[in-house]
């Protein structure tokens, strides 16, 4: 995928201003220079997935339901104290899954005012088949969805979701999403040992979604889950052969100094350390 180059900018670290919910930047792979804002929590993981291979370790808070976890009015003023820098996308993540906060829609058009930028929302999906989440996802310029399972058996063993969470509801929804949509919309697909061999079969599904791109990515941050090779994404990037495509073997990487290390090590893991090799 091209990303924009931009110019170098010098950044501040902010360690003592203590930032609660903003965090990085980190140079993503998929996004370019990519300042990350948490709408969910600042001291624990708060997800409706337990996923095997989170870079951020296992037993998240499970949460089904949306709530307000973290107001509009501080997540605005965190963005306005930091110095300048150049950001190709604010982008919703964090430690845990961001469209179970039930203001995101207004954090979204509020962080889009204050900064002029392009907002990104990562998201696991396991909510986008509610008419409240797609309306809050529709308002970003771009939404990156996950798609790690081919059916309901695998959903539960990769991906462990909580109760009335539906490998076809996840799918239904995406399809729908994508239909309605006016950004660009990838899905992101996290291939491990327990789905390798099903590529064929995810390919497929994504093939029926139609995504402005598709990300093959393997963990290659420390989890609990060995990073397949170069080679095996490789051979797994032959099915979406249709589609845009990418493996995160293949994408730029640059090292980032981030604006408070700690708090962007709570949501983007260990990005430091060097990954188990598959």
């Amino acid at each position: 995928m091209a990303v924009i180059n931009k110019p170098h900018v010098i950044l501040i670290n902010m360690e003592n201003n203590e930032l609660k919910y903003v965090y990085g930047p980190v140079y993503s792979w998929r996004m370019g220079m990519s300042l990350g804002i948490d709408p969910v929590s600042s001291q624990k993981k708060i997800c409706n997935f337990d996923c095997i291979y989170c870079q951020l370790g296992r037993g998240a808070e499970v949460y089904t339901k949306r709530e307000e976890f973290v107001s509009v009015d501080d997540i605005i003023k965190e963005i306005k104290s930091l110095p300048p820098m150049d950001i190709d996308y604010y982008t919703f993540s964090g430690r845990g899954e961001p469209t179970l906060a039930k203001n995101l829609g207004a954090m979204i058009l509020a962080v889009r005012e204050a900064t002029g930028g392009q907002v990104a929302v990562i998201t696991n999906a396991a909510l986008i088949d509610e008419k409240s989440v797609q309306e809050d996802l529709a308002l970003a310029d771009y939404v990156l969805a996950k798609l790690d399972a081919f059916n309901e058996d695998s959903l539960k063993s990769i991906n462990i979701p909580a109760e009335d969470i539906y490998f076809k509801g996840i799918v239904d929804g995406i399809k729908l999403f994508r239909k309605k949509f006016k950004g660009k919309f990838a899905l992101q697909i996290m291939f491990i040992e327990q789905n390798k061999s099903h590529a064929k079969a995810i390919a497929g599904i994504a093939q029926d979604i139609n995504p402005d791109e598709v990300q093959i990515n393997t963990p290659l941050r420390p989890s609990g889950t060995i990073p397949l090779s170069e080679e095996d994404l490789l051979e797994i990037k032959k099915y979406f052969i249709d589609l845009s495509a990418t493996t995160v073997y293949e994408a730029e990487h640059r090292n980032v100094e981030p604006l408070d290390e700690k708090q962007t090590s709570l949501r983007h893991g260990n990005f430091k350390k060097k990954p188990k090799s598959g």
